[in-house]
């Protein structure tokens, strides 16, 4: 009675972290680093919008996000990335953009493409991706992101007959967890390949304000620059990572006015939007961005800090971008569970984020290490692990 389509997923991460871990004791204060929840402070004057705009929860929210809003996420496009967008017809406002990363593939996957379609993710991934093409009766192809491949997946290894038939490629970038970031020339060479066997790129930016150096290149400014079709590239951003507010739920998907027809189409009848007094902190926040400058520099010390900590540690790379350190280690689960048991420190093991493909599972030999936490308590988390998974 129950549908086969998610009867092969593994467990979620977290409840199998739970499993994993929570049968033993800590070895020491319990310390969490495996969650990628921001902990700096959002803008004081947050609060303040919220109170002004209270009487809002009495009344239904505007489906795709109020125009001021949408205004307020071209205008942030127009000065991050120098692309212009018209609020009614490119942008949608998302209810956090998992709802939309989801929905996407719901409302824009062909039924077929030379066959079942084929949906391309790297490995390790994002696991929203993998069930949104599930959902919707394509086949998930996993492209390993290893050291190997910089990783991020190596497209132009994917056969001709492979692209023919696919319909939509996730990418993250800057990556989770690894912090890759994808080059100008990187997007250049996926968004052709896309123009010449016709599918969509899902471009996962929800990490793309927390770098160090310089600013990564975004896929629809490189589309916009290639005069590549203004439909193939569909971005997704958030406010959870760029201004420290997960709990608001806030972010925008944007692309050609045939993607943005279809799934505001899609949130008329399935929808989740986002209450109208967040979506007037959202317009606000999105249009300020001194608080950005400030985030970024609390996390470029906390990427000293690791550098200083863990530099010396065989195989260790220091992010480009975002706020995890995916660090090598023999196995993932027994590092996780050695670190728990000697330490109290919670990390997640890096195969909880991939999938085994032909005997391999690229997160085997890692571990995912959250650097969320104030800088002191990371300092000594970073210490603790060092000293017991390293010396």
């Amino acid at each position: 009675m129950f549908p086969e389509r998610f009867s092969n997923l593994p467990a979620y991460a977290f409840p199998r972290l739970r499993s994993l871990l929570d049968a033993h004791a800590p070895g020491g204060e319990v310390m969490h680093m495996t969650i990628g929840e921001p902990k700096h402070a959002f803008p004081a004057w947050v609060e303040g919008i919220l109170a002004e705009n209270i009487a809002g929860f009495g009344r239904y929210p505007t489906n795709e996000g109020s125009p001021e809003l949408r205004q307020a996420i071209c205008d942030w496009v127009q000065r991050r990335y120098g692309v212009p967008l018209e609020a009614e017809h490119h942008v949608m406002a998302l209810n956090g953009t998992r709802e939309g990363l989801y929905n996407a593939m719901m409302a824009l996957c062909p039924e077929a493409k030379g066959g079942q379609p084929i949906v391309l993710l790297p490995n390790p991934f994002y696991q929203v991706y993998m069930v949104a093409a599930l959902s919707v009766g394509a086949k998930p192809v996993l492209l390993p992101a290893t050291a190997e491949t910089g990783h991020l997946p190596d497209f132009s290894a994917v056969s001709p007959e492979t692209l023919d038939r696919t319909a939509v490629v996730y990418l993250c970038s800057p990556s989770n967890p690894q912090g890759a970031v994808a080059s100008h020339d990187y997007w250049r060479d996926l968004i052709a390949l896309g123009e010449k066997h016709d599918f969509q790129i899902f471009a996962d930016e929800c990490y793309s304000e927390i770098y160090r150096g310089e600013a990564p290149a975004g896929a629809l400014q490189v589309a916009r620059d290639m005069g590549a079709s203004p439909e193939r590239v569909v971005i997704f951003h958030s406010l959870s990572k760029r201004s420290n507010l997960p709990g608001l739920r806030s972010g925008f998907v944007a692309g050609g006015p045939e993607t943005i027809t279809r799934l505001k189409q899609l949130r008329n009848y399935a929808g989740a939007p986002l209450p109208m007094p967040l979506q007037r902190v959202a317009e606000k926040v999105w249009a300020d961005e001194a608080h950005v400058i400030e985030n970024r520099a609390l996390y470029a010390e906390k990427y000293a800090l690791a550098d200083d900590i863990l530099g010396h540690v065989p195989g260790y790379e220091s992010p480009e971008a975002g706020f995890f350190l995916w660090l090598p280690v023999k196995d993932g689960e027994a590092a996780a569970l050695k670190l728990w048991q000697e330490t109290g420190v919670r990390v997640l093991p890096g195969a909880y984020l991939s999938r085994e493909v032909e005997g391999t599972n690229p997160g085997q030999g890692y571990i995912r290490v959250a650097m969320v936490a104030p800088k002191d308590e990371m300092a000594q988390g970073l210490t603790r692990l060092r000293d017991c998974l390293y010396r």
